[in-house]
């Protein structure tokens, strides 16, 4: 179990879902994937390490929760916007989804 945080610091934290748009392999790596994932009033580009588990096309149009307020980084030359939430430890055995219709951009709470 990791260090406890106060309500404040998880009040920091935006949560929402989005709607996976576009995804496709990254030239020259074995396992990340770039992810545009629209929120309704703003798009974020997310670069995600799922690509051993998950194949581009099987992500489009799912409904998944990302942090979205996470320090941008680069990698492989593209900008990571976020983070998509998953299950696992050093590789991910699923995405979390939502198991109803969800509009795009609402938060998670």
């Amino acid at each position: 179990m990791s260090e406890t945080i106060t309500f404040e610091d998880f009040m920091k934290l935006d949560i929402r879902v989005g709607k996976i748009e576009l995804a496709e392999n990254i030239k020259d790596s074995n396992k990340l994937l770039r992810i545009v994932v629209d929120f309704n009033d703003f798009k974020k580009q997310v670069i995600a390490g799922i690509g051993d588990v998950y194949q581009p096309e099987d992500l489009i149009g799912l409904t998944i929760p990302v942090l979205v307020n996470l320090e941008p980084k680069q990698l492989f030359g593209y900008e990571s916007q976020g983070m998509i939430l998953a299950v696992g430890g050093k590789k991910v055995s699923s995405l979390l989804t939502t198991d109803k219709e969800t509009l795009p951009g609402e938060p998670v709470h």
